[in-house]
């Protein structure tokens, strides 16, 4: 009993005197990949999710106006000039309004929408400094004969500035039952 009433004094000041700035954790240097892919990207696989918050809900916000079906709110989140290329293999690059003037058509044939948000992942090209936000949802459509459509969808927004300059749809339907 008399050691560990003598030891524990001994103890406390060794522990006391040890000077935390030594004890730095060393980070384990980053280790070069053994793994050999069976492809190479030609465009880029170098991305992070460093996109900002504003960039994020332009997009966000450019869904929720075409659920509600605002089509001026729609036309503030794009840029004067876009590119557009359809699930159905619509391609279009030139002016922002000749694009929403195809997309009133179709969504003035249409009662409702409604979308189901299932994942927004932020993308920054570090290669080529742009910034993407993929959306995956269903959307479901009511047209005003009373027809329902949905379909699964993943749509890539690029956005600069705060305004979507390009995008990209992706449908997957629904299996008939």
């Amino acid at each position: 009993m008399k050691r560990i009433v003598l030891l524990l004094p001994l103890a406390i000041c060794a522990f006391a005197c040890t000077n935390p700035q030594q004890e730095v954790a060393k980070e384990p240097a980053q280790k070069m990949s053994t793994v050999v892919f069976p492809y190479t990207a030609s465009y880029t696989s170098n991305f992070s999710s460093d996109v900002s918050d504003s960039d994020l809900l332009a997009v966000l916000n450019s869904y929720k106006a075409w659920e509600t079906g605002d089509m001026q709110m729609l036309r503030a989140s794009f840029g004067d000039s876009i590119s557009f290329t359809g699930w159905d293999g619509t391609l279009y690059t030139g002016p922002t309004e000749g694009l929403l003037d195809k997309w009133a058509v179709s969504r003035d044939s249409l009662s409702s929408v409604e979308l189901k948000i299932g994942v927004w992942d932020r993308n920054h090209d570090i290669d080529h400094n742009a910034d993407y936000v993929g959306l995956w949802y269903t959307e479901i459509d009511t047209y005003k004969n009373g027809k329902i459509d949905s379909a699964e969808w993943h749509d890539i927004n690029a956005v600069k500035d705060g305004k979507i300059r390009w995008y990209a749809q992706y449908r997957r339907p629904f299996k008939k039952k």
